[in-house]
C-alpha cells in the first residue's frame, strides 16, 4: 500500500516572478533608443527593436508572437535592419552580425538618458563585427 506525503497547499504554487508579472513598459527608454545610431550600421533614424529570444545567462525569458518583451530589451536599428531581423531566425540574425544584443540592451537600459555612454556601448558592440 502506497503512503501519501502531506504537503501544504502552497507547495506547488506559482512563482510570483513568472508569467503573471507585468512587463516593463518604459516609453522614455524607447524614445531614447530611437534617438541613437543603429547597432548594426551606425545609421539612423532608428526604431526601438525588442529582442524576443530568451537566454538564461541574462535571465531573459522568450516571448511568443502575441507577447512583447520588456522595453528594457530593446536596441536601435534602422527600419530596414529591423525588418531583416524579423525575416529570419532572430538568433541567426544576431550571430550573423556577431553582436550580443542582450548585453547591449542590458547596458543601454542601465545608461538610459546618457547619450555619450550609449553611443560608446553601440560603438563597442559594432567593433566585434
Amino acid at each position: 500500500m502506497a503512503s501519501r506525503v502531506a504537503r501544504p497547499v502552497t507547495a506547488f504554487s506559482e512563482d510570483p516572478s513568472g508569467k503573471d508579472q507585468k512587463r516593463i513598459v518604459d516609453e522614455r527608454h524607447l524614445s531614447f533608443i530611437r534617438s541613437l545610431p543603429s547597432i548594426i550600421s551606425g545609421a539612423g533614424p532608428c526604431e526601438a527593436c525588442h529582442i524576443r529570444y530568451g537566454d538564461p545567462l541574462y535571465r531573459k525569458k522568450s516571448t511568443g508572437k502575441a507577447q512583447k518583451p520588456d522595453d528594457a530589451w530593446a536596441v536601435p536599428m534602422t527600419p530596414e535592419e529591423h525588418r531583416a531581423q524579423h525575416a529570419m531566425s532572430e538568433v541567426q540574425f544576431w550571430n550573423m552580425h556577431r553582436i550580443d544584443p542582450l548585453a547591449v540592451a542590458r547596458d543601454l537600459y542601465a545608461h538610459t538618458g546618457d547619450r555619450e555612454a550609449a553611443v560608446k556601448i553601440i560603438a563597442n558592440a559594432r567593433k566585434t563585427k
